[in-house]
């Protein structure tokens, strides 16, 4: 009797711990091409209810602007850059890739979160540390927002959108950026190996 009984306890214990690690398994990440055509129709969506496409940059811009109107508004209004956000309808907090990014970071952790992948970690290789990570991670980010003011615009301004209107100096931003990032690919694959 006291065999019978400990088979089903263990198989049940064994059930019981594959349930808790499917638990804790992340979902599997989407199906890029289903993801593609999910971002081909945001893009479209932009078109048609904004009359924009999509964009990231401009956010910053027009953060900054609005910053630098509340702390010297003179010197918003003097200057090249801010006097078109300052000077917009509603302002320069009122454009709509503020909302744009802030539905990003939400959707996007909203996201992470559902398919249980949402932590606080430093994603980094075994030959780098975390404070190489992170001034790595600062030095690109720094680089890529010259890149996108002299570009004039982000990523998603000028490959998506600009792509998208299949205008030349988006397209040879994006074969210039692929073909940068084939270049600088196997010098930063060491340190995630």
């Amino acid at each position: 009797m006291g065999k019978a009984h400990a088979v089903p306890r263990r198989e049940s214990e064994r059930e019981e711990a594959v349930k808790a690690s499917n638990a804790r398994r992340p979902a599997p990440y989407s199906n890029p091409y289903l993801a593609g055509v999910g971002l081909g129709l945001v893009l479209l969506a932009a078109f048609v209810v904004m009359g924009r496409g999509l964009g990231a940059s401009g956010a910053f811009a027009s953060t900054a602007a609005g910053a630098t109107a509340i702390v010297s508004p003179a010197k918003a209004q003097s200057s090249a850059l801010f006097a078109g956000y300052v000077n917009a309808d509603g302002g320069a907090w009122t454009d709509w890739l503020i909302f744009e990014l802030i539905g990003v970071a939400v959707g996007g952790a909203m996201s992470a979160w559902f398919a249980g992948r949402l932590r606080f970690e430093i994603e980094r290789g075994p030959r780098i540390s975390r404070t190489g990570r992170l001034a790595g991670a600062f030095l690109g980010g720094t680089i890529m927002g010259i890149g996108a003011v002299l570009a004039r615009g982000c990523t998603s301004g000028q490959a998506l959108t600009g792509g998208a209107l299949l205008s030349v100096g988006s397209w040879l931003f994006m074969i210039g950026a692929f073909a940068a990032a084939y270049v600088v690919a196997p010098v930063v694959k060491r340190a995630w190996l």
